[in-house]
């Protein structure tokens, strides 16, 4: 799917049509929400309320402003999906308190909204994905590894 990032003159007629340069990962609907399983497009680790916001800002941080596709909740638990590539998830041991949404996980859907209008209560953090892109899984571990594990 296409979205519209700039518009420009048709050189006849004067009409208005979209250009556009980036491409949306097939799974992001054009509009609302939609719920897809987890492990086919994408696996998911989740965290809780202000622990997924210290993990998405340090991961931000070291990947000096696009860390991929992260998925909010900004009702409820307030809980934040990191999207990683389909099988990447069960490569890791995730702490306590990271959810992991993966291929080993029975019927386990994630929320995603579309790129652009209301889709409350889901926003992406950091802007819709482009088609491939995805949260790197190693790294993404060892933040929340280094966050959420006890200390010895």
């Amino acid at each position: 799917m296409w979205t519209v990032s700039s518009w420009s003159r048709y050189a006849t007629g004067g009409m208005l049509v979209a250009m556009t340069s980036e491409k949306l990962p097939e799974w992001v609907p054009a509009s609302g929400l939609q719920l897809h399983l987890s492990g086919i497009h994408f696996d998911a680790i989740r965290l809780r309320g202000v622990r997924g916001e210290a993990v998405l800002h340090h991961l931000a941080t070291l990947t000096d402003g696009d860390p991929g596709p992260v998925v909010r909740e900004i009702a409820g638990a307030r809980w934040t999906y990191f999207l990683l590539a389909p099988g990447a998830s069960q490569d890791f041991d995730w702490p306590p308190g990271a959810k992991c949404f993966g291929p080993a996980a029975r019927d386990q859907y994630v929320g995603i909204p579309a790129a652009h209008g209301n889709t409350y209560p889901l926003s992406w953090r950091c802007g819709a994905p482009e088609a491939g892109d995805f949260v790197d899984a190693e790294l993404l571990n060892g933040v929340v590894t280094a966050q959420l594990a006890p200390e010895e």
